[in-house]
């Protein structure tokens, strides 16, 4: 039995039946996880990075990323249906970290839409000059404005794998044509509307991952896990980013660049785990973290 599934609270009325790198399901009582209508969906104080839980986590996260989530799920409700059915009628032990959510079979694709060009998607650019089969100019560089905004799927990792960046292309093999383009322009109506929302709050969404499911009662294409927080989406400052230079982030990015620095000695090849975060890296995660909450939802934490 994993740590994960030992610390998870037990709650009455539910039975715990998956832990994830940051969140912990539930299924109401004797229900069976594979079709229960219903889940309750708990958000930690877990932090991942490069496929590894570590340690130790960040104060108040999960429920920093619950309201956010919340926020946009309010926001968004015109363009997709989500999966939250409530907010507050939820166990005690969990309040303000947790969801009642409609149970959904996800379907098995991360749904990436980039608005600058960052990460990954920088690397395959300067790789092959393209992005997600995208053909872009030549000339572009770190933090280069994407209009329109791209779509860039890739496959959803097994335990111990790795996401791995795919084609539109290879996307419509996986779920076929009709079902792709239907993912594609959700993510795309949903990042713009978001990008828009954030630049009034002088935000910059450099890019989002979304996850969509259908809903096991009537079938219907449903956003559900999270929706852009500091956790699935990378959050600039609209006033500190210089094309051509990794912007400060407002996000998990901050905790990857101290990962990959010389400051943590260890190296993503490596078979050894992560070290600790040291307490000033906790610090300053929660505090974008924090910052990120009030900037977007207008409201102090």
């Amino acid at each position: 039995m994993s740590a994960a599934l030992v610390e998870a609270p037990q709650l009455p009325g539910w039975d715990h039946v998956v832990a994830g790198k940051v969140r912990e399901l539930y299924v109401p009582a004797g229900a069976d996880p594979a079709t229960a209508t219903e889940v309750l969906v708990v958000a930690t104080d877990r932090i991942s990075a490069y496929d590894h839980s570590l340690q130790p986590g960040i104060p108040d996260k999960g429920r920093l990323l619950t309201g956010i989530s919340l926020f946009w799920f309010e926001q968004l409700g015109d363009i997709v249906p989500h999966h939250v059915l409530s907010a507050t009628d939820v166990p005690d032990a969990v309040a303000g970290r947790a969801l009642r959510c409609r149970g959904l079979d996800m379907l098995p694709l991360e749904c990436i839409a980039r608005g600058y060009l960052t990460g990954s998607g920088l690397a395959d650019y300067r790789a092959g000059g393209s992005v997600g089969g995208h053909v872009l100019p030549a000339g572009l560089t770190e933090a280069s404005r994407l209009d329109p905004a791209l779509f860039t799927p890739s496959t959803k990792a097994g335990p111990g794998e790795h996401d791995e960046n795919i084609t539109v292309a290879q996307a419509r093999e996986l779920l076929g044509e009709e079902l792709t383009e239907q993912l594609e322009a959700l993510t795309l109506a949903v990042y713009e509307r978001a990008r828009t929302l954030a630049a009034e709050r002088g935000i910059l969404l450099a890019d989002t991952k979304l996850e969509f499911g259908r809903s096991r009662l009537d079938g219907t294409l449903v956003l559900g896990d999270e929706v852009l927080t500091p956790d699935s989406s990378r959050f600039w400052s609209a006033d500190a980013v210089v094309p051509g230079t990794a912007p400060p982030s407002l996000d998990k990015q901050f905790v990857r660049d101290w990962l990959t620095s010389p400051a943590s000695g260890w190296h993503r090849g490596a078979d050894l785990p992560p070290p600790a975060l040291p307490a000033e890296v906790v610090e300053q995660t929660r505090a974008r973290y924090v910052e990120a909450y009030e900037r977007l939802t207008g409201t102090s934490f």
